[in-house]
């Protein structure tokens, strides 16, 4: 019997059907296993993964296949974005034992839940090398048949492995400038001067070292970080990697040009990007920055909202091509033949030129990605916006991708953010309200009366699955960004209550994190990262929270506490900074105060925009009026008017400068 009907991940809901008897994860499965005496199938995806489809379509479709695994094994389906701490731990074990790992996972675990065979995809019949899954399969019942012992010693010895690679901290220095210097070396040195960005192919985009470069030029001036971080900007918004028609991004470019993503739309990503290219407007005044940041703030607004006021988690890669077929970027790509279609000839001629349109094309059967040739910023601007807004029209009746629609904490907090600030930038409040909209639901359906985060919520329902340290994190962060825009503290008070969590159940002795709180079910080894994946790390995203709160409270708990995460940053940073980006921009802040800015006057006032546009590396902000003004904000608490008149106050390492009514003087305090 599949038991996957009724569960909330849209993942495990595309395998509700499959002949395969699978169950979700829970102790229920491993007892079972227990009692038949069998070893577990745990297979691993998530819902807008391209080779997870195609392992479906050609194994877990299969009768055949089906039932030969439901006679010899217990089938787990995982949703890796539900339970991120599943996913770590055993993605841990694949790569120890292969050196890779990826999407589709395949783990055959005893009923202890111990490993002892890893893979990702197999395909059903041998090829390239690797056997069939039927093979595997089989392969596997005769080692837990004829080799119980050698089985049970293999899954002890990985149990073991695993255990003794816990972090005790890996520094216990803070971060200085040496080591952010160092940081800012290696990464010029591993740049791609030619396309932007970082190392070859796949290329997928660095948000949080751009972010660390942009918080690091504003701190030193350093002409070098900027430079990267601008042109790593400019050639991702020119390559194919971002939808030129209807704006965000794909989740990386399988070559080293940004031209052919891989064309799954994530909200993480997104999110990040977004907050990236607003940040880089702040800091250039770039037209395409502020272009980019715009755009992919509508496209999330547009295509990933949902009906409660959330954000979901992805569109997929494959949808239905002209030919009825379900293949990967069908939606986006076009051919010389399709623009003609819908332009007619002499605009058909001018788009191709412009969107780098070739009769032989840059993907697959003669179909190209849009993306701006060298000369198409050049081009009439009104002409453009015209071909654009036809072919987007057009698209828009082709069958549209899959949409993951499922609630994740952590990448709506992201999202919080983004949008927040962008809103606030740019003079969008209908983003901000979004952004206040995502964070409402987060407290009603996330929260709900303890406090304490689910990970995930689809269709108003809370899933099932505890949040992790990113969702604790992340949520905080968009609810600090949230505050300091809108100026309503009880965001602030939110945070504070995540944070405090995080200070109790996530937190060890010496100061390391964990990814998982302290009564949290128990896998086979407490996961503990804290090197940036696709998202900041759990660890360094809440060091930068709690770094935040502290400047906004005073509290020396959560200042501790942060710079207690920190030396991880001073260990790793300026060995492998590519991986620890977001960990090196909390540094920033750290190296920097963080700046505390209280303004005493309207909220969207003259002084609080030039507050929020200030490049001062992490710098918070209050704003606020009237005598309950320092209730909601401890920064605002006695900061007079002068004069009557919206004052400003910046205090940075205990020490405070004259307060100022002029905005352009503040702006040039916070290095505006």
């Amino acid at each position: 019997m599949n038991r996957l009907a009724g569960v909330t991940s849209p993942y495990l809901l595309q395998h509700a059907d499959n002949p395969v008897d699978w169950w979700p994860w829970g102790q229920d499965a491993f007892e079972e296993a227990r009692r038949r005496g069998v070893p577990v199938l745990l297979s691993v995806g998530y819902a807008s993964c391209h080779w997870c489809h195609v392992m479906a379509h050609e194994s877990f479709e299969d009768e055949s296949v089906a039932g030969y695994l439901n006679a010899h094994f217990v089938p787990v389906k995982v949703d890796r974005e539900e339970r991120p701490d599943v996913d770590a731990v055993y993605m841990e074990a694949v790569q120890a034992a292969t050196g890779q790992g990826g999407w589709p996972m395949t783990v055959f675990l005893t009923a202890d839940a111990e490993p002892f065979y890893f893979g990702t995809y197999f395909p059903p019949e041998p090829r390239h090398g690797m056997p069939s899954f039927h093979q595997v399969l089989e392969g596997i019942v005769a080692a837990w048949t004829d080799r119980r012992e050698e089985v049970a010693e293999v899954a002890g010895r990985i149990v073991r492995d695993l255990a003794g690679r816990s972090l005790t901290h890996g520094g216990t220095d803070l971060p200085g400038e040496p080591e952010l210097a160092q940081a800012l070396l290696r990464l010029t040195r591993e740049y791609d001067e030619k396309h932007g960005g970082f190392g070859g192919a796949p290329k997928f985009p660095p948000s949080m070292v751009i972010e660390f470069l942009l918080r690091h030029h504003a701190r030193t001036g350093a002409e070098g970080a900027l430079e990267m971080a601008a042109d790593t900007c400019a050639a991702m918004a020119h390559g194919g990697i971002y939808d030129q028609l209807g704006g965000g991004f794909a989740r990386y470019s399988v070559d080293r040009e940004w031209v052919v993503p891989h064309f799954e739309k994530m909200l993480y990503d997104n999110a990040l990007l977004c907050r990236v290219y607003a940040h880089l407007w702040r800091a250039t005044g770039s037209d395409l920055a502020r272009r980019v940041a715009l755009e992919t703030a509508d496209f999330m607004v547009r295509e990933l909202r949902t009906a409660e006021g959330g954000f979901a988690s992805a569109l997929d890669a494959d949808s239905e091509d002209a030919q009825g077929r379900h293949v990967e970027g069908a939606f986006y790509v076009w051919t010389p033949a399709q623009l003609r279609e819908v332009l007619g000839e002499e605009d058909a001629v001018f788009a191709a030129e412009h969107f780098g349109v070739t009769d032989e094309g840059t993907f697959e059967e003669g179909s190209s990605v849009l993306r701006l040739s060298r000369t198409a910023e050049a081009d009439d601007g009104a002409r453009v916006a015209d071909v654009r807004a036809r072919l987007l029209a057009a698209r828009e009746l082709r069958a549209r991708p899959e949409r993951d629609d499922k609630i994740v904490a952590a990448w709506n907090g992201l999202a919080i953010a983004a949008l927040a600030e962008t809103g606030a930038y740019f003079d969008r409040p209908d983003l901000v309200e979004r952004a206040t909209e995502a964070a409402d639901l987060l407290v009603r359906v996330h929260m709900g009366d303890v406090a304490r985060l689910c990970r995930t919520s689809r269709d108003g329902r809370a899933g099932d699955n505890s949040g992790v340290l990113e969702d604790y994190g992340d949520v905080a962060e968009g609810f600090l960004a949230l505050a300091s825009v809108t100026g309503e503290g009880v965001w602030l008070e939110f945070a504070g209550f995540l944070l405090d969590i995080v200070l109790e159940r996530f937190t060890g002795e010496s100061g390391q994190l964990y990814d998982t709180a302290d009564d949290a079910e128990q896998l086979i080894r407490r996961p503990q990262d804290p090197t940036d994946s696709a998202t900041p790390a759990g660890w360094t995203a809440a060091a930068g929270a709690l770094l935040s709160y502290a400047a906004h409270t005073g509290s020396e708990a959560h200042r501790t506490a942060a710079e207690g995460a920190l030396g991880i940053v001073g260990a790793l940073g300026p060995k492998a900074p590519r991986f620890i980006g977001w960990g090196l921009a909390v540094a920033e802040a750290l190296l920097d105060g963080p700046r505390e800015v209280a303004v005493a006057g309207p909220v969207g006032g003259e002084l609080h925009r030039a507050a929020l546009l200030g490049r001062a590396p992490g710098a918070v902000v209050a704003a606020g009026e009237g005598p309950d003004a320092g209730t909601e904000f401890p920064l605002l608490a006695e900061r007079p008017l002068m004069g009557g008149e919206p004052t400003a106050y910046v205090c940075r390492h205990f020490v405070c400068d004259a307060p100022t009514t002029d905005a352009a003087e503040l702006a040039a305090k916070l290095g505006g």
